[in-house]
């Protein structure tokens, strides 16, 4: 527990720029053209003229109150019924309700928004945040993948357990992918990475799981389960971490990774 570490956060971690650019890249057309919106004191006259120019320029809005919105989005409109958001920009009437009860007709026509474009790559890079959790797994995954690169050890990444049939068979239904696969002239490592810089729900669910797909892979003569996680988001799940020690023998941190590297 006492060589758990902080963070694993380097400084790229906060915001990918290259998912964030690419994302405005796909509607950029669209926001130059309701860029025309701006500073417009007829917003209905606006929207009109956008129309019938091209109606599929309404299709981006819902970015513009930081929302992703799949088609299923749904919201109560001005009359009180429970409407999907993406229906609202079907019509020019729909758009107009949906400017004017959202705040975007005050917020174009004060003119405090200059550009679209710029506007929703802010927008982009708040909803990036939501990402981060990901990114961090991501990370720990790199360095993993570096110490085995920089121990000379052969590897594989993102391996199903369907290629191995008596591992198939153990697991039943419960298909895994694991982070990375070892073999050795002896033995197959399936390795699973994580960090977890705090605490919460998810960890508890990780120990369990674990724990229970280690045993039945275990088992299987010529196989062994290897759990790699570290981060100080373990102190509040102490318990579980030690419950988890009790039933996987190949549980390492980042420092404790070169006992494993030393065993293959």
């Amino acid at each position: 527990m006492s060589q758990l570490k902080e963070t694993n956060q380097t400084l790229d971690f906060f915001c990918d720029f290259d998912k964030i650019s690419q994302n405005v890249r796909n509607i950029e057309i669209s926001l130059n053209m309701l860029n025309y919106l701006i500073g417009k004191p007829n917003m209905e006259e606006a929207v009109r003229d956008i129309w019938q120019r091209d109606r599929t320029a309404f299709n981006v809005m819902d970015i513009l109150i930081a929302v992703r919105d799949d088609g299923k989005k749904k919201v109560i409109d001005s009359l009180g019924n429970c409407v999907l958001l993406k229906s609202l920009f079907t019509s020019p009437e729909g758009v107009i309700e949906y400017l004017n009860e959202t705040g975007l007709t005050s917020l174009f026509q004060s003119n405090r928004i200059k550009d679209l474009v710029d506007y929703v790559f802010g927008i982009e890079t708040g909803l990036d945040s939501n990402a981060r959790k990901n990114r961090s797994g991501h990370i720990m995954e790199d360095t993993v993948e570096n110490i085995l690169i920089g121990s000379n050890i052969l590897y594989r990444k993102e391996v199903y357990s369907r290629e191995y049939p008596l591992l198939a068979d153990a697991l039943g239904d419960d298909e895994k992918r694991f982070d990375f696969v070892i073999e050795t002239g002896n033995k197959v490592y399936l390795i699973e990475v994580n960090f977890y810089s705090g605490g919460g729900s998810k960890l508890n669910e990780v120990a369990r799981s674990y724990s229970d797909i280690a045993p039945k892979i275990n088992a299987i003569e010529g196989f062994e389960f290897v759990w790699v996680t570290d981060g100080i988001g373990w102190k509040s799940a102490r318990n579980k971490l030690q419950e988890a020690f009790n039933i996987i023998p190949s549980i390492y941190n980042l420092t404790t990774i070169q006992d494993f590297i030393q065993t293959i």
